[in-house]
Order: structure tokens, then sequence, then C-alpha cells
């Protein structure tokens, strides 16, 4: 346990142990399945139709779609409802398979289901498992590929925030 490296990370996160149901949550976060332009880009990529298409502008005209979508769904009245989750803590710190949270509410060796709020683009609900190590440290054991690429890209640019930070105090 002394070898978990782990950075300041100013972050939060809902949670509760693991139960039925959850499952669903996690599947439904990660899934493109309410996400028609997601789905459409996926199949045009496989077909090689993006090729010639500056990345950034295309994701950002995917991101635009999808709040245009958030909008409708909200006059429509059909807003997601995610499940109540019984603890919403701070994080203290990051790393790429660990996190700590500022209180000692976890129950050591108990799965856990969760969602971190993290500020990335596009911004949405991470759905996570994991297991608590002790009190406070807790063992990432799921998620999602697109999230986990997010998530290490979140962790290398908070440390290389930290050294400039550091740098310039000096």
């Amino acid at each position: 346990m002394d070898n978990i490296r782990l950075i300041p990370a100013p972050l939060f996160i809902e949670f509760e142990e693991d139960k039925e149901g959850f499952k669903d949550e996690f599947d439904k976060l990660g899934a493109e399945i309410d996400d028609p332009v997601g789905q459409y880009i996926k199949m045009a990529k496989a077909r090689g139709e993006t090729g010639d298409t500056d990345k950034v502008l295309l994701e950002l005209v995917v991101a635009l779609h999808r709040k245009i979508d958030e909008l409708a769904k909200l006059i429509k009245e059909e807003e997601k409802t995610l499940l109540p989750l019984k603890y919403g803590v701070k994080i203290e710190g990051i790393g790429f398979e660990y996190f700590k949270l500022k209180e000692p509410i976890l129950i050591p060796n108990k799965k856990y289901y969760g969602r971190l709020e993290i500020a990335f683009f596009p911004q949405r609900e991470v759905p996570i498992y994991f297991m608590a190590v002790d009190k406070q440290i807790a063992e990432i054991l799921i998620m999602h590929d697109r999230d986990i690429k997010d998530y290490n890209a979140f962790i290398t640019a908070r440390e290389r925030a930290i050294i400039r930070e550091k740098r310039g105090l000096r």
C-alpha cells in the first residue's frame, strides 16, 4: 500500500455498495444506445468516411449536437434520471488505479459502484466500480474504455499542472 502514488485532485464522487440495478446504469452510461450521433460517427469511422475530416472539429460538432439533443429532451421533459446513490464525497487524491477519499467511510474489501464528476470533454457522468482497500483508499476495478482514456489523460494533465505550479513557485 506504500507504493500507491496519488496526486491531489479536487474531484467529487457519488457511490454506494454494489447492488442489483447498478450494472444496468453502468452499461447505459457507457453505451451509445441513447446517442444516435455517436453511433453514426462510429459507423462512419469504421467505413473510413471520416478520414479527411478534422477530428477536433468533428468532436466539437458531435458535442454540439448532443447538447441540442439534451435541450430537446429538457423541453419535452424526458430528462435522463440516474439512480440515487447513498454517499457523495470529495476525493483527496487520484492515481491511475487508485483514488483516496477525504473522509474515511469505506468498508475494506467491499465492492462499490459510483459516478465520478470529472471536468473533461465531452462532459459526462463517469460510472465506475471500485473496491475499498481501506477506509479511504479505493482500487478502480471497472471503467468503460473511453472513460479510462479520458481519466488517464486527466491525471497526466493534472500532474503537468502541478509540476508547472511548483516551478512557478521557485
